[in-house]
């Protein structure tokens, strides 16, 4: 019988991964454990999956504790989509380096905000991964917590257990860019590789025909590159198309958010770049989506089973019937990309089966892409190393290395950004030595 646990259910990914789940044909039945630590938000997760299973009239059952280990034995697949004290801490994130002229938009998987976010989540999910090698030690491991590379990486690190992480960078990325060109979806190709967030479409055409001079074409109309600013900007200079929205994006690299001209010109609003977007939105976003489930459930709003574009059901889907699927997934980098290092984690195709999930050799990079993508790895690297050996040296040295922070700071007011951070969070973080 199948059985999946989800780690982290009272969040907004349940809703759709469950529902994509229950709505694979020819899995009948079958156990969603769902663990949270916060009771009342796991009781609306619960309900809203009982619900669920109830509109489509299959055979599954719905269990939940907020003690996972009474939950999570014996299952095949592990969803990780845990928070770990975001709603406390998001202000301090935004508004410490802020003072210091560090610019975020989003700060959930790299620059400070990523970094402290990296040091609350992965002493929780190390205690996770352990009670999953006890509990099921044959299940795989499908990771939605942010920072993706950072948490990939260090499960990679601490466990044989298959491990892959999951975004819809990749899916959204590819429509949008059928939109842009004015293409049919279905009959466009593309090869894109790189590190979550920062996957590049080096390949991207229509029958045969180069969208990229289209695309450069296009961009001339300002309407158009007020949709997608910083990456249509990036395309232009850099050659090719990146997975992540503009705001993202623009922490990523240090050229975008280091003077406000720059802010003014490129980042525009709301994901595409607003200063502190994810700060003022996120603990409403949280909120609102708690709301809207339980009008869904009290019959104020309706609850439709639609199929959403997330990874997570293909992939179960793919194992459980040995249906070949195709996903992009972040995976260990074993020689998959030539040009990128080869303990890090990478975004790549990947098959699946019911031997589990097979990454696809990519090649290399075109070098200059490369080497944005070695930045961010090597803050990944000194971030999961920071919690793996309580190292506070590797934390402030991550923060160094972070291409937004380098751009705007002295190493002096990195080091004093880092200490005031790790002060203010120092009931959220573990203590580095």
């Amino acid at each position: 019988m199948t059985k999946i646990s989800i780690i982290g259910a009272g969040s907004a990914f349940t809703q759709e991964i469950t529902t994509d789940i229950l709505l694979i044909e020819g899995i009948e039945g079958g156990t969603l454990a769902l663990v949270d630590i916060d009771g009342e938000r796991l009781e609306i997760a619960r309900k809203l999956v009982a619900r669920i299973i109830e509109k489509t009239g299959k055979k599954w059952n719905v269990i939940a504790s907020t003690d996972r280990r009474e939950v999570i034995g014996g299952s095949q697949f592990v969803i990780n989509q845990i928070e770990v004290g975001g709603l406390q801490t998001v202000r301090y994130e935004y508004e410490i380096p802020l003072k210091y002229g560090v610019n975020q938009c989003i700060g959930d998987t790299l620059g400070p905000g990523g970094l402290f976010k990296t040091l609350r989540t992965l002493p929780a999910w190390m205690d996770i991964v352990r009670d999953i090698e006890d509990l099921c030690p044959d299940a795989t491991i499908l990771n939605y917590t942010n920072p993706m590379s950072a948490v990939t990486l260090l499960t990679s690190r601490i466990t044989t257990l298959p491990v892959v992480g999951l975004c819809h960078s990749i899916q959204n990325t590819s429509s949008q860019l059928a939109k842009y060109a004015g293409v049919p979806y279905e009959q466009m190709q593309w090869k894109a590789g790189g590190i979550n967030h920062m996957s590049w479409f080096v390949e991207l055409t229509h029958e045969g025909q180069d969208l990229y001079p289209l695309l450069l074409e296009k961009i001339q109309d300002p309407e158009l590159l007020k949709k997608d600013p910083v990456r249509f900007d990036a395309m232009k200079y850099l050659g090719a198309f990146v997975s992540e929205s503009s705001g993202h994006f623009s922490e990523y690299i240090p050229y975008y958010r280091k003077r406000q001209s720059l802010i003014d010109r490129h980042c525009n609003s709301g994901y595409n770049g607003a200063t502190g977007y994810y700060a003022e939105n996120w603990p409403i976003w949280r909120k609102e989506n708690d709301e809207k489930i339980i009008e869904q459930l009290e019959g104020k709003r309706p609850l439709e089973l639609q199929p959403s574009n997330e990874y997570a059901a293909i992939i179960i889907e793919g194992m459980l019937k040995n249906e070949p699927k195709v996903i992009y997934g972040n995976v260990p980098n074993t020689g998959l990309i030539t040009n990128l290092p080869s303990d890090g984690i990478v975004e790549v195709a990947c098959m699946i089966d019911r031997n589990g999930i097979h990454p696809c050799h990519f090649g290399s990079l075109p070098e200059h892409l490369a080497a944005l993508c070695r930045s961010n790895m090597a803050f990944f690297e000194l971030a999961a190393g920071a919690v793996l050996h309580k190292d506070k040296e590797m934390a402030r040295h991550a923060l160094m290395v972070d291409p937004l922070s380098a751009a705007v700071c002295s190493l002096e007011e990195i080091g004093e950004m880092f200490e005031e951070l790790y002060e203010a969070e120092r009931d959220f973080v573990p203590v580095l030595k």
